[in-house]
């Protein structure tokens, strides 16, 4: 027997998760951007992370044909930005109010987030209605403050 859809995501839910906007930069796209919930370390040697991404979201067609990206995780005051990029706006726009300059690679980075991984893509695999990305690590760029975080079909925070 299959779990309906309904009561999977209401189980879901009950997963806090930090916020990300995943980032890439492509000859044929130009800058694109995403916000994404789904992402998780996978190795520390060689350094390599992962992200879900819809396979209808375009910015996995940015990175298809870039093979970069960049997971940049939003802070505390964020959640206008995760806003921004979680869609329903085009890609320019949902660069209006970002401050980003160009990783190593090319992929936006965002200055303002509390940390960004630059990342070569390594493998992809196309799990159900998503794309599991594997990203080998080539950047890291650390900042200061507290994480966005998303509980129970809303934002939340730390609590010290």
């Amino acid at each position: 027997m299959t779990v309906s859809v309904e009561d999977f995501k209401n189980a879901l839910q009950l997963w806090a998760s930090g916020v990300t906007v995943v980032t890439t930069s492509s000859e044929k796209f130009g800058v694109q951007g995403m916000t994404v919930t789904a992402f998780s370390s996978v190795s520390v040697n060689p350094p390599q992370i992962l992200v879900c991404i819809n396979n209808s979201a375009d910015t996995g067609e940015g990175i298809q044909e870039s093979q970069i990206f960049a997971v940049n995780v939003l802070n505390s005051e964020q959640q206008d930005l995760s806003n921004q990029f979680a869609g329903g706006s085009s890609q320019q726009q949902r660069y209006e109010n970002a401050n980003w300059k160009s990783g190593i690679a090319g992929a936006p980075i965002l200055t303002d987030s509390l940390m960004s991984l630059e990342c070569k893509v390594i493998e992809k695999v196309r799990a159900g209605t998503h794309w599991i990305i594997i990203g080998e690590v080539q950047e890291c760029y650390c900042r200061s403050g507290e994480p966005l975080l998303y509980f129970s079909g809303g934002y939340s925070q730390l609590v010290k």
